[in-house]
C-alpha cells in the first residue's frame, strides 16, 4: 500500500478517536490492576516523628493497605487479574515498579503512599541547672592594665526540644502533571521498558488501527491523543475517589498535580493515580494508617471508586453509578 495512504489512514484514525464518539463507544475493559505499595527495604519514606508518635514507617503502612485493597479488589471483581508490585518489605525503584506495571499490560496503576509535612520544634522547661558565669572588670591603667575574670553562679531553666505533629489530616489523591506529558508519551511510545511496540486502539473492533508503530509521526500523534486520554481517564478515577473517601467521613483533600512529577504516574502505559492515604505525623491520621480498621476501610473506598470507574468506561456512561 503506498506510504501516503497509510498515512491517511493513520490520520483519519486520529480523526476518529478525537471526534467521533461512535468509533470509541464499545471501550477497552478493565483486566488488569496494578496495585504498588509505596517505598520500601531501605526505603522508608516518610516516618512518624513527633513527640508519642508511633513512630510508623512509611513503607509499613502502604504495604498492609495494599494487601487489603488487592484482597478487596479480588473480591469485588474477581473477573480482573489484580498484581502487587510488591507483597513483602523489599526494596523497588519507581522505574522498576513502572517496568512492572507496563510489561504486565496493566489498565489501571493504584499507587498507595502516605503523606507527611515539616514538622515544627517545640520545647519545654524541664528543671533548672546552676552555671558558672564570669564578670569581667579591668584594673590598673596603660600598659598596667589587667582584665580580671570574677566567677558567679547562675541558677537558669532547662529546656528540652521536641517535634510537634502537623495539624493537617486527610487524603489526597494525585495524577500525573500536564507539563509532565512527554514522559507519558515516551511510555506510550515503549521508551521505558516495554516489550512490545504495538499498542491496543480502544474501538473493540477488529480495525486495522489496531497495531502500528507509535515511534513514526503518524503514531505519536496518535500517542500525543492517548496520553489526553489517559490523563482524563486518571483524574476521572481520582475523582471518584476522592468522592468515596468523602463518605467516610475522613477530610478528602480533593485530586491535584504535583508540579514536580510522579515518575511512577509518568512512565505507566495506562491510566494511573496515586493515593496520599494519610498524614504520619499528624496524630489521627498514624493512628488511622496503622489501625486494621482504618487500612480496611481505604481498601474498600478505593475499590469502590474502581467498580464505578469500571462500569463508566465499560458502559461508555460518564454519570456516577
Amino acid at each position: 500500500m503506498p506510504k501516503n495512504k497509510i498515512n491517511f489512514f493513520l490520520l483519519f484514525a486520529i480523526f476518529l478517536i478525537i471526534l467521533n464518539p461512535c468509533f470509541s463507544q464499545q471501550l477497552k475493559k478493565l483486566k488488569t490492576i496494578i496495585v504498588d505499595a509505596g517505598h520500601g527495604g531501605t526505603d522508608y519514606g516518610a516516618v512518624g516523628q513527633y513527640e508519642h508518635s508511633l513512630r510508623s514507617n512509611e513503607k509499613d503502612v502502604t504495604l498492609a493497605i495494599s494487601k487489603k485493597l488487592v484482597a478487596e479488589l479480588k473480591k469485588q471483581l474477581p473477573e480482573l487479574n489484580i498484581i502487587p508490585t510488591r507483597t513483602t518489605d523489599i526494596y523497588q525503584n519507581p522505574k522498576e515498579k513502572a517496568q512492572i506495571a507496563n510489561e504486565n499490560k496493566g489498565d489501571l496503576f493504584l499507587c498507595i503512599h502516605a503523606d507527611s509535612g515539616p514538622l515544627a520544634t517545640g520545647k519545654r522547661q524541664i528543671g533548672t541547672h546552676t552555671v558558672t558565669k564570669y564578670k569581667i572588670s579591668y584594673k590598673g591603667k596603660g600598659k598596667r592594665k589587667k582584665k580580671i575574670s570574677t566567677p558567679y553562679k547562675v541558677v537558669e531553666p532547662l529546656y528540652e526540644y521536641y517535634k510537634l505533629p502537623i495539624g493537617r489530616n486527610g487524603t489526597s489523591v494525585w495524577i500525573f502533571a500536564a507539563h509532565k506529558t512527554s514522559d507519558k508519551l515516551k511510555a506510550i511510545m515503549n521508551e521505558q521498558g516495554q516489550t512490545e511496540s504495538e499498542f491496543e486502539i480502544e474501538s473493540g473492533s477488529d480495525s486495522a488501527f489496531n497495531s502500528f508503530d507509535f515511534n513514526t509521526p503518524e503514531g505519536r500523534a496518535i500517542a500525543q491523543v492517548y496520553a489526553k486520554r489517559y490523563q482524563e481517564k486518571s483524574d476521572r478515577l481520582a475523582s471518584l475517589v476522592n468522592d468515596e473517601i468523602d463518605k467516610t467521613n475522613r477530610p478528602a483533600l480533593g485530586v491535584n498535580q504535583r508540579q514536580k512529577g510522579i515518575w511512577v504516574l509518568q512512565a505507566t502505559n495506562m491510566p494511573a493515580i496515586l493515593i496520599e492515604t494519610g498524614f504520619i505525623n499528624n496524630v489521627e491520621d498514624e493512628r488511622y494508617l496503622n489501625s486494621p480498621k482504618g487500612q480496611q476501610e481505604l481498601a474498600e473506598s478505593i475499590t469502590n471508586a474502581v467498580i464505578r470507574y469500571k462500569n463508566q468506561i465499560e458502559n461508555n456512561n460518564h454519570t456516577s453509578n
